[in-house]
């Protein structure tokens, strides 16, 4: 891979999960100053201001790592690999349109439940292609683990 390629390959692996999040943004930032301020949220609900600068950190490091995975060589568990991160990559995408736009908090537990143990799923399969891939996924799932359980007190509360 020449320096070109590898530069390519990394601008890629930052951009998309970046422009995940930018799109998921986008589409759920108007229900934030409606429809979330009136719900019932514990009181160790961070304040809003916390979640972009945390979500964008958590997606360049999920970008970082899939680069660290592109490099490798070409092989199933990379391909398998791949596939995962590509698959949580939907339903990080998916949950902010189903708790915000459709404001299903019963559903949007469902589904983040499923997205962490897919999270988890993508980090044993970057562990077997590049470790340090593996261990950059880490603060990803600690947030999601703690977003899970933020989601399951709204929905208990409302």
């Amino acid at each position: 891979m020449t320096a070109i390629q590898k530069l390519g390959a990394f601008l890629i692996s930052l951009i998309l999960p970046l422009a995940v999040g930018g799109l998921s943004g986008f589409f759920t930032v108007s229900a934030i100053p409606g429809w979330y301020q009136t719900i019932q949220k514990p009181t160790w609900n961070p304040p809003n201001w916390v979640f972009g600068p945390v979500w964008t950190t958590l997606y360049v490091l999920m970008g970082i790592a899939m680069y660290l995975v592109c490099r490798q060589p070409k092989t199933s568990e990379r391909q398998k690999a791949l596939w995962l991160n590509a698959t949580q990559l939907v339903l990080n995408f998916f949950w902010s349109l189903i708790f915000f736009n459709l404001h299903a908090i019963g559903w949007a537990l469902g589904e983040i439940v499923l997205l962490w143990g897919l999270i988890g799923w993508t980090m044993f399969a970057y562990d077997k292609v590049c470790k340090p891939a593996a261990w950059l996924l880490l603060p990803y799932i600690v947030w999601v683990t703690f977003a899970t359980i933020l989601n399951f007190t709204i929905w208990r509360l409302n």
